[in-house]
C-alpha cells in the first residue's frame, strides 16, 4: 500500500495554493539567520517590516519556507515556550505575502473543521480541509487567516480545485504575526478540530514530522 507521500509525489497537477505573479524567495528562520540572534521581533510590527522591507526587499517577493525548520523566533513567543518541552520545529511551510492575498483549494476537499484560535501567537482563524486520494483520507490546514474567511463556512461544504476558500489575515487577528499563511498536511487528525499543532518539540520532531509529510509535496515551488 503506498504512502501518504508517494500518493502525493505521484498525482499528476495541483492546483496553487497562493497564485501571486511575484517570485518566490525562500527564507530562513532558523539560527543560521545571524540577524534574528540580536533582534527583538517581540512587537509585531517591527517583525513585519523586517520581513518584507529587508527579507523580501520592499515586498518584491513572496516568501516561502520552513519545513522541519528549528526556528530560533519561536524563543521570543511565549505560546511556544511555556511548557515543559518548549516548541521550535515548523511542521508546515509558511507563505509570506500581503494581507487580503486569497488562499485556494489544490484539490478538492470538504470543511473538516474551522476555529478562531484566538491568542498571541497562535494561528488565529484557522481552516481545515479532509481530502481524499486513491482511497486514503488526509487532511491540510491553513492558518493566519482573516477572520472574514470564516463566515458562511460549516462542516462538510465541498470545495472544488482552485475554489477560493480564504484570505491571508493582518495583525493582530492572525495570531499577531506578519501575514502569511501556514499550509501544513496532516495524514492522521484524531479528535482535533480547527486546530493541530503547527510547531513541535526537538523530542516530538520525527513523530509530528511522520504525521505531517513535507508541504511542497502539494506546493510543488521549490522543484
Amino acid at each position: 500500500m503506498k504512502s501518504l507521500s508517494e500518493i502525493l509525489r505521484d498525482y499528476p497537477h495541483f492546483e496553487k495554493v497562493i497564485s501571486s505573479k511575484k517570485p518566490f524567495r525562500k527564507l530562513d528562520f532558523s539560527e543560521n539567520n545571524k540577524d534574528l540572534l540580536s533582534r527583538d521581533l517581540t512587537e509585531t510590527s517591527v517583525f513585519s517590516k523586517y520581513v518584507f522591507g529587508e527579507m523580501l526587499s520592499q515586498n518584491q517577493y513572496v516568501g516561502i519556507g520552513g519545513y522541519d525548520e528549528d526556528r530560533v523566533i519561536y524563543r521570543q513567543r511565549e505560546h511556544f515556550t511555556n511548557q515543559e518541552n518548549a516548541r521550535s520545529i515548523h511542521l508546515g511551510v509558511d507563505i509570506w505575502a500581503d494581507a487580503g492575498e486569497p488562499v485556494y483549494a489544490p484539490i478538492a476537499g470538504e470543511i473538516h473543521s474551522f476555529a478562531f484560535n484566538n491568542h498571541f501567537g497562535d494561528y488565529g482563524p484557522t481552516i481545515i480541509l479532509k481530502h481524499v486520494l486513491e482511497g486514503l483520507p488526509f487532511f491540510t490546514l491553513y492558518g493566519h487567516l482573516s477572520l472574514q474567511s470564516l463566515d458562511e463556512l460549516y462542516i462538510g461544504k465541498l470545495l472544488m480545485p482552485a475554489e477560493q476558500i480564504a484570505t491571508i489575515g493582518s495583525f493582530p487577528e492572525n495570531g499577531d504575526w506578519p501575514p502569511h499563511l501556514h499550509f501544513q498536511i496532516i495524514s492522521e487528525i484524531g479528535e482535533n478540530n480547527g486546530d493541530f499543532p503547527g510547531v513541535s518539540s526537538l523530542s516530538d520532531r520525527e513523530y509530528f514530522l511522520n504525521l505531517c509529510p513535507d508541504p511542497d509535496l502539494i506546493l510543488r515551488i521549490y522543484g
